[in-house]
């Protein structure tokens, strides 16, 4: 079967006609919580250029003789303490989002669409994902990165990738390429749906914690517009649960910070852990902590913000901890990706 099949001789006759292939893409998991295979994830993913900008050789050396020795073994029994019986949580809830939001394109009326899921490091490759599209005929594809706030290391990092798999293809496809979407509305809206559910069940904190990924403050001061997108993101957000007079949550007791930082360099401040362990000192013993940045929930948020960075609290003096889980595949949360989309269906 030809990997052209389906293709009309006019592929522009009637673009209402056109089949759109949807591509979800997100960060990516090892094939399974072992050294072998953590070893494998990280090298694809410690190589990528985007993400450490070092001199290449200087990094290649470091990368090779030390990290991928030591990192894979501590990072497998980080993995094996999240992984459960449908493997990869960050895996298997993207397959959920994909699924649910296919079922809802179907609903609303977009019947040439197919939404194939991908992963920038690890299986399914976007490589297979774009792949699948073009053997399936689609003419025009949309590439929706699933981090809301751009940066460099993540959603640049995924137009190179699909850029490099399109640079061998003899017939480019119509592409859109969706560069993030944290001021969305609906985005916004799920977001501050999720915090406003968890404050009127558990009531409101001391204070409420956006927590972000971090990255080295270089990126920043070299031009990246993430650090300025997560504290918009915070204020929108904000800007919504304020309008509930129920929350009583003070704008003043929101804070924004930035975790998962590795080694030794600066990265963005406030640091998360640090900035937990001396919330207690201050009189602040009762907290809620969100991961804005993360469309699901993954090692970065179920180990280290969960586990990790709730220990430290505690420790430290705290009395009342609550993370507030990723949106994952709420359904006001694919109703924000189907919304993000349609102006390129």
């Amino acid at each position: 079967m030809s990997r052209f099949s389906g293709i009309t001789d006019n592929p522009h006759k009637d673009r209402f006609n056109q089949k759109t292939g949807i591509l979800l893409t997100n960060l990516g998991s090892p094939d399974e919580p072992s050294t072998k295979a953590v070893r494998i994830y990280l090298q694809e993913f410690l190589s990528d250029p985007r993400i450490v900008e070092i001199p290449r050789l200087v990094w290649m050396i470091i990368l090779h003789g030390i990290i991928l020795r030591i990192r894979p073994k501590r990072s497998a029994k980080l993995y094996k303490s999240i992984w459960t019986e449908n493997g990869s949580p960050l895996t298997h809830i993207t397959r959920l989002q994909r699924d649910k939001l296919s079922a809802l394109l179907k609903q609303q009326g977009y019947e040439n669409t197919e939404v194939v899921m991908s992963m920038r490091y690890g299986n399914p490759s976007i490589e297979s994902g774009l792949e699948e599209l073009r053997e399936k005929g689609f003419t025009r594809i949309v590439v929706l990165p699933l981090y809301p706030q751009y940066s460099s290391p993540t959603i640049g990092s995924t137009f190179d990738a699909v850029s490099n798999v399109l640079r061998k293809w003899r017939w480019v496809p119509e592409l859109h390429f969706i560069n993030g979407y944290h001021k969305n509305t609906t985005y916004i809206d799920a977001l501050a749906n999720s915090i406003s559910e968890d404050l009127k069940k558990h009531g409101t904190p001391q204070k409420l914690v956006f927590s972000y990924h971090g990255m080295p403050k270089l990126f920043l001061d070299n031009g990246d517009p993430y650090y300025c997108l997560c504290l918009q993101t915070t204020r929108l957000v904000v800007e919504k649960l304020t309008l509930d007079k129920d929350l009583q949550l003070d704008k003043e007791n929101v804070i924004s910070t930035f975790q998962s930082r590795f080694g030794k360099a600066e990265w963005l401040k406030p640091y998360t852990d640090a900035t937990l362990q001396g919330l207690p000192e201050q009189g602040i013993k009762d907290i809620a902590i969100i991961s804005p940045a993360f469309s699901a929930d993954c090692l970065e948020t179920l180990e280290e913000i969960e586990g990790e960075n709730r220990e430290i609290f505690e420790e430290a003096g705290g009395e009342k901890y609550r993370y507030i889980a990723a949106l994952n595949d709420r359904d006001d949360h694919i109703e924000a990706m189907l919304d993000v989309l349609k102006p390129n269906l």
